[in-house]
């Protein structure tokens, strides 16, 4: 049974876009997942728990010096689950520009991110 609507999460997911492209990721994690949301890049070992995910994205966001780009390219929603394609650009803290294009799959329960698996480029 669908805890979460068609549009109700087209809604939440361009709020979370909203977030990102205002650099609030870390807020983004408060605000949009779950207590023991699972986060997992490709074929790692997930980060399970709001807790354990918030310390990850803050030790990833100590390395990046400056942001480029956030665009969407393609976005889905489905029955309790959002899909995204986004190309990004950024600098790291020693000054190496980075580019990643990935999509990003999360499974959604009462408007919050239970889960969610990033399939990107090494």
């Amino acid at each position: 049974m669908s805890t979460s609507t068609t549009i109700m999460l087209q809604d939440r997911l361009e709020d979370l876009f909203s977030y990102i492209r205002e650099g609030r990721i870390l807020d983004a994690i408060t605000e949009f997942y779950a207590e023991d949301a699972v986060m997992q890049e490709n074929a790692l070992p997930p980060t399970v728990g709001r807790k354990a995910n918030l310390k990850r994205e803050k030790e990833f966001l100590s390395t990046v010096k400056e942001w480029k780009r956030f665009d969407v390219t393609a976005k889905g929603v489905g029955e309790d689950v959002t899909f995204y394609e986004t190309v990004m650009d950024w600098v790291a803290t020693d000054g190496t520009p980075v580019y990643v294009e990935q999509v990003v799959v999360a499974k959604w329960q009462d408007g919050q991110i239970i889960h969610e698996r990033y399939y990107h480029n090494p």
